[in-house]
């Protein structure tokens, strides 16, 4: 009898104690603290300086030069209760800046990992969750590393072709979800293919969207493609994508980013964080 009461005491207090823990804490707790806790961090994304040569390893003539220290305060103003997200495609910014956005999540390259923590890359990931949720492990270590996590729907979706209740349920949906996996709920969204109307406009404003993010220059494979007289400016936000290995044509996903950061390089310019902005 005192042995079985011994036994239910320890089970209650067991019970008692533990706390729940979601995918990410199962990581660890040290480990889970570093991929929900990100201040706002600057040129590097993640903390310390590149490794030695790693540009030489990423095929990089030269390192990529430090940003110049973000703003003291997001750019945008605060969004008032009851009001719609702002469309960006550039952030106001004179600094010799651009910013780096991912969409969908096909691509789950584990070399690409490999490449930001390198070369300390800044970038944002817009996911879906469709594409996305099978490889959310993945995307967990670029979130370690400094990217931001923000979204691209549940489905990926033409939204306008929906109704107002049906964009909600994507944008929302979605935001739940990546806030139920990674502890922090995104600010940001890009619409699917970046089309959008005054629904989508509410409905973001509705699920906690901070401001809707389309871009200025995207990245083709091969080559950047620009919106302005074939050439960057400050503040640019520049769209390419985690593509899946048949859509690559024989390319990696570690390649074509370099080509890009060639191309933003030859330019004089250099990679920022889109949340240290926005």
């Amino acid at each position: 009898m005192r042995r079985a009461i011994v036994c239910a005491l320890t089970a209650v207090l067991l019970t008692g104690c533990a706390q729940s823990v979601d995918p990410i804490e199962r990581m660890g707790r040290k480990a889970a603290q570093k991929v929900r806790h990100h201040p706002r961090t600057g040129a590097a994304g993640a903390a310390g300086a590149p490794a030695p040569n790693a540009h030489r390893r990423w095929g990089l003539s030269a390192p990529l030069a430090p940003a110049p220290k973000p703003p003291a305060h997001r750019v945008l103003p605060p969004r008032a209760p009851g009001t719609v997200p702002p469309v960006i495609d550039r952030v106001p910014t004179k600094d010799k800046v651009v910013f780096l956005t991912f969409d969908d999540g096909a691509e789950k390259d584990p070399r690409f990992v490999d490449m930001v923590r390198d070369l300390r890359l800044p970038l944002s990931m817009f996911l879906t969750h469709s594409v996305a949720g099978p490889g959310y492990d993945h995307f967990g270590q670029l979130r370690a590393l400094g990217a931001g996590v923000e979204n691209h729907t549940l489905t990926h979706p033409f939204l306008p072709g929906l109704g107002y209740v049906e964009q909600h349920a994507e944008i929302c949906g979605q935001g739940d979800r990546l806030k139920g996996r990674f502890g922090t709920a995104p600010r940001l969204l890009r619409p699917p293919y970046g089309n959008y109307d005054a629904d989508t406009l509410r409905a973001a404003g509705a699920c906690g969207i901070d401001a809707i993010v389309l871009w200025r220059a995207s990245m083709q494979i091969n080559d950047l493609r620009y919106a302005d007289d074939d050439r960057l400016r400050p503040g640019d936000i520049i769209l390419t994508h985690f593509r899946g290995p048949s859509d690559l044509k024989g390319t990696t996903l570690t390649q074509m980013t370099t080509r890009m950061l060639r191309r933003i390089q030859e330019q004089g310019f250099t990679v920022g964080r889109l949340e240290d902005y926005v």
